[in-house]
């Protein structure tokens, strides 16, 4: 086999394995007034939370995506697959998340088989806002990027300089998971292992409220 086909072969095998953020058509970008209408600024601290699905039966990262507290909490959602009426997303960063949206959001993730780990840690205000611009300039990602586009992007705030690049989701949070001060939780659901079912069904309840 020549050296491009093999090298072609091996980056096939890469990207399959990561297809858990590589198989979703892209969602329109929303315009700026639908952006601004849906703003909303938790009244937490800042923080940032890293957010990995895992998959239960062999532990490996299916989707890797970062949740920024700053002047509004969004999530940067590289070539992710959650879709919400409510919830307008512009180049992979989803505007809006509400206290319900978050749980949609990881409840939608978490299935028969994948759990949910969020790792939390808390931000200066500079910090925050500096990861809320990376976030929201970084524009869209390929598929099988997620990880990648997240390790990079918290390598750049002040003080995560220490993270190290890589595409995978589980690497990254085990990483993430040696800073000081980052608390740890994992998520689980016995539903439906249909991904898509379960992003319909969150958003069918949040249309409700």
């Amino acid at each position: 086999m020549q050296m491009g086909n093999v090298v072609r072969f091996l980056l096939g095998g890469l990207f399959l394995a990561l297809a858990g953020c590589a198989t979703s058509p892209q969602k329109p970008n929303a315009d700026s007034a639908t952006l601004a209408q849906a703003a909303y600024r938790d009244p937490g601290k800042p923080s940032m939370m890293l957010i990995t699905m895992v998959n239960n039966r062999t532990g490996k990262g299916g989707h890797t995506s970062l949740m920024i507290n700053a002047s509004q909490r969004v999530i940067f959602d590289p070539a992710g697959s959650f879709r919400a009426d409510v919830v307008p997303e512009y180049n992979d960063v989803l505007y809006g998340i509400t206290p319900a949206v978050f749980e949609a959001y990881r409840s939608s993730h978490a299935r028969q088989t994948f759990h949910v780990v969020t790792q939390e840690v808390a931000l200066t205000p500079e910090q925050a806002e500096r990861a809320f611009q990376l976030a929201t300039s970084n524009g869209r990602v390929p598929g099988a990027y997620c990880a990648n586009a997240t390790s990079g992007l918290m390598a750049q705030i002040p003080g995560f300089e220490s993270l190290h690049r890589t595409f995978f989701p589980v690497r990254l949070q085990e990483q993430f998971g040696t800073l000081p001060g980052v608390v740890t939780e994992r998520y689980y659901e016995n539903d439906s292992e249909d991904l898509q079912a379960g992003i319909a069904a969150n958003n069918a309840q949040l249309n409700t409220q």
